[in-house]
């Protein structure tokens, strides 16, 4: 039997990198895809295509993760469409970086609510299915920087150290439900984001990175498929790394 055979995933700015990946890997073992990004594209009908030739149902939905009434909406259409959300992945999110000397309040505030209202945003609209249905497994993408910080990521080091925080506490209080809430911090991984970095910044990371090479989208969707699945039944509130030993 596959991992996720039966369940259905909701999964957020999934039209690229990593929450493409996290789909796939999803689908290849069994589960249902519903996800959601700000459009629906070329890369969004290519992934449809990819999942559903797993046997399994998929559906994408333009919905911006920012705004609540956008994600409760988009919550209340996958139930309908679904009947069900056994794992939510709250991947969607955005960079904007800059020295704080010389940081934008928009590309601040840009940076907070797409990358942490979004998740307050979904779990909040999920969680009362979920907890009629006693079972959940919430995933949210946070990232080494939201536990070291980084120059010049001032804002999407406070957004993803928002979503740790965020995590801990939904796991205390949604775990006498079975619904259980962890985060992954993706180090340097090979995205579309990271291929616009100049070589020597890249070639710098590598050089710091005790495996030697940056992740690639698999290796954060293997964890995620490993969270989203039975296996990690007792696992819930913890901040697991996805780093090649940059953190430690």
């Amino acid at each position: 039997m596959k991992l996720l055979e039966g369940k259905t995933a909701l999964i957020t700015g999934a039209n690229r990198g990593i929450g493409y990946s996290i789909a796939i890997k999803f689908a290849a073992n069994g589960a249902d895809i519903a996800f959601s990004d700000i459009v629906f594209n070329e890369s969004s009908e290519s992934l449809v295509k990819e999942v559903e030739g797993y046997g399994v149902k998929c559906r994408g939905y333009v919905s911006d993760a920012s705004s609540y009434a956008a994600s409760e909406q988009l919550v209340n259409d996958v139930i309908r469409d679904f009947q069900k959300i056994d794992a939510l992945v709250n991947n969607a999110g955005i960079t904007r970086d800059n020295l704080l000397l010389r940081l934008s309040e928009s590309d601040w505030d840009n940076v907070i609510n797409i990358n942490l209202k979004s998740v307050f945003n979904l779990t909040k609209a999920v969680q009362r299915f979920m907890i009629k249905q006693r079972f959940g497994s919430i995933i949210n993408m946070s990232s080494i920087v939201g536990i070291e910080g980084n120059s010049g990521q001032s804002n999407y080091s406070a957004s993803k150290a928002g979503i740790i925080g965020f995590s801990k506490s939904i796991a205390q209080e949604l775990g006498s439900r079975n619904i259980r809430c962890n985060a992954i911090a993706p180090g340097f991984i090979e995205t579309e984001m990271t291929a616009k970095l100049p070589q020597e910044y890249k070639d710098k990371w590598a050089k710091d990175i005790p495996m030697k090479r940056a992740g690639t989208t698999d290796d954060v969707a293997n964890l995620a498929l490993f969270l989203a699945s039975d296996l990690s039944s007792y696992i819930t509130g913890q901040v697991i790394a996805v780093c090649g030993g940059l953190h430690t």
